[in-house]
């Protein structure tokens, strides 16, 4: 009675230890596989917002080299390093919202007791811009044409305007 309840207990154990064994395998192979599925697919994800990202930035001076070429020429006074002239350009803009009677370059005149700013920019080459604008309201866009004048001011020039029905 005594060695067959030992050698039960001794069947149970090694069971158990095969069991154990083998459950611990199998997991370890499929945590691997869901990692490298996961991995995979995170990868894939990065890939399409990169891509989406160069899409979204093709029209941009940034990555126009034909439109940074503009400001890179032979005359010296005339070179002008783009990504110094991005957030001057900007600047410039969006300090014409302290104006009293708004942003005179959102192409629209103050239709409420609030006045039109220009709140985000896209410089989109060598002499466009498209800027978002509202009032708090109404919301817009334009489209500018700007210059980078001999003395290296800027000169703006409303292109074209629209506004949103609300």
């Amino acid at each position: 009675m005594k060695n067959s309840l030992f050698l039960y207990l001794t069947i149970l154990a090694v069971l158990s230890t095969v069991f154990t064994y083998m459950f611990l395998s199998k997991q370890v192979v499929f945590e691997q596989t869901r990692y490298e599925k996961t991995t995979k697919k995170l990868r894939d994800s990065l890939s399409l917002v990169s891509n989406q990202l160069v899409d979204a930035n093709y029209f941009s001076l940034e990555k126009n080299e034909n439109a940074q070429n503009y400001f890179d020429t032979t005359s010296a006074n005339k070179t002008i390093q783009y990504e110094k002239l991005i957030p001057f350009v900007t600047e410039k803009l969006l300090d014409l919202n302290a104006n009293l009677k708004g942003n005179p370059y959102t192409g629209q005149d103050q239709i409420s007791t609030n006045k039109f700013i220009i709140n985000k920019v896209k410089i989109l080459n060598h002499r466009w811009i498209i800027a978002d604008y509202s009032d708090g309201e109404i919301w817009g866009e334009v489209l500018l044409k700007y210059f980078v004048n001999e003395d290296k001011s800027i000169s703006f020039e409303v292109n074209q305007s629209l506004l949103y029905q609300k």
